[in-house]
């Protein structure tokens, strides 16, 4: 079942979609939802993403695709249409809508991150403004990388490392790890029965070897920000 929210989203994204064959745009969709932030939007897409409602359309951040509503979430114009045939249902199929141009929501960035010896991580108010189409469903916030232990996995000193927020994962992925509840670091998880082993991708760093209680993944890298300069 749809959330309250879930339902006035994609009643809006069709009606939007139906008006003018471009999909809103995620300050539209806020201000439409009365939410206080972007990433609220961003949860309620993911969340009808992972139902099979919508998708997004690859590479087009501001673009997308309704492929099924809930029966209450028909338009007026299309309900009637669909009446003609066969009661509207929850697997009512929609037209392909036009690609739109690209948007970007703005996520919690949390202070810096080590990738080399594990550091404190910072907790901060700041918030990254991010390509849509760099994120993939689920919760994401971004840590602003400190050292040079994973340059071998292109990851290097200043990156923006955006992170989907996870307490799992599997071995040889990449994962912020926090470290006895105080220091966080970003390295290749492998996990060795009692012993998690936290691994650099820099030939000069040596692995760091934990027990599997002293730490705790707290998201898997999703992708990677680099500002010129």
């Amino acid at each position: 079942m749809l959330t309250a929210k879930q339902h006035e989203l994609i009643r809006f994204i069709q009606e939007r979609l139906e008006e003018t064959g471009i999909s809103p745009s995620f300050e539209e969709m806020k201000e439409a939802l009365d939410l206080k932030s972007k990433s609220g939007v961003h949860r309620l897409i993911s969340a009808l993403e992972e139902r099979g409602f919508i998708r997004r359309l690859p590479n087009r951040a501001r673009a997308l695709e309704v492929i099924k509503v809930p029966e209450d979430a028909v338009t007026a114009p299309r309900a009637a249409k669909v009446a003609n045939d066969a009661v509207a249902s929850a697997s009512t199929v929609m037209a392909k809508a036009p690609e739109p141009a690209n948007d970007v929501i703005e996520i919690p960035l949390h202070g810096r991150i080590a990738a080399g010896a594990p550091i404190e991580a910072l907790e901060g108010q700041n918030s990254l403004p991010v390509p849509a189409a760099l994120l993939g469903p689920g919760e994401h916030y971004a840590l602003e990388v400190s050292g040079d232990s994973m340059i071998e996995a292109g990851i290097f000193d200043g990156d923006f490392a955006l992170v989907r927020r996870t307490n799992t994962a599997r071995d040889g992925e990449i994962v912020v790890a926090l470290v006895r509840g105080e220091e966080a670091t970003l390295k290749y998880l492998h996990k060795d029965g009692a012993m998690v082993r936290l691994d650099p991708a820099n030939a000069t760093y040596e692995a760091q070897v934990y027990g599997s209680d002293e730490v705790e993944v707290q998201g898997k890298l999703a992708g990677l920000l680099r500002r010129y300069h």
